[in-house]
């Protein structure tokens, strides 16, 4: 499967609701980011009597912005069926040393993400190469999207179009505005039917820039 790096925007058919898109142009700083798609890997963990299957991503991010910036990532899998999967969650660190093992060649500087997190230097030299593990999701799911924070700077505050003006306001329950991050939304669809998805390869449908 190749690496692919961050270019043209593609069109994204399923009815998988989108945030806010924001412009090709970043107005902050933004990481060289480039990732495969989506893959599964099979560990049987210890005290466990089945394997367990988890998707992951594996990524590599360059900092060519021209300043050292705080790299603190996140990633969010959502599928159409509105199952969310958290990057890492409940995730055991034999499935990260499984998946180093299987990319060795590749990603020889492959970390798990706790040792990739803070401020992340300038240049080649100091590129990090991890990789992003959910959990597996509903079988009846035809598609999906990553949600990839944390790789850029750019912020907007965008109105609360349902602002009550009469209440008072509050972050949690009146908002007047919210605070939307730049973020990378990646969308799959998953051939097949539940049994055939097991084992079904993702399309890739687009790759753009969002606001959430």
């Amino acid at each position: 499967m190749g690496l692919f790096v961050l270019g043209l925007l593609g069109v994204f058919s399923t009815p998988l609701p989108a945030g806010p898109r924001t412009g090709l142009v970043p107005k902050s700083w933004e990481l060289h980011f480039e990732f495969d798609d989506p893959q599964r890997i099979t560990v049987k963990l210890p005290g466990s009597d089945q394997p367990q299957t988890y998707w992951y991503v594996i990524y590599r991010v360059v900092n060519r912005t021209g300043q050292d910036v705080n790299f603190m990532p996140s990633f969010r899998l959502v599928t159409n069926t509105l199952q969310v999967r958290e990057g890492g969650d409940q995730v055991n660190p034999l499935v990260y040393d499984r998946i180093a093992a299987r990319h060795r060649g590749q990603f020889p500087f492959f970390a798990p993400p706790y040792k990739i997190t803070g401020k992340l230097l300038q240049g080649e030299e100091n590129a990090r190469s991890s990789a992003a593990v959910f959990q597996p999701f509903d079988p009846d799911a035809s598609s999906f999207r990553v949600y990839v924070s944390g790789l850029s700077g750019e912020i907007e505050r965008v109105p609360n179009r349902v602002f009550d003006p009469g209440k008072p306001e509050s972050e949690d329950e009146n908002p007047r505005f919210f605070l939307m991050r730049r973020t990378l939304e990646i969308s799959y669809d998953l051939p097949g039917d539940p049994e055939t998805r097991v084992s079904a390869t993702p399309i890739r449908r687009s790759r753009l820039w969002v606001l959430r």
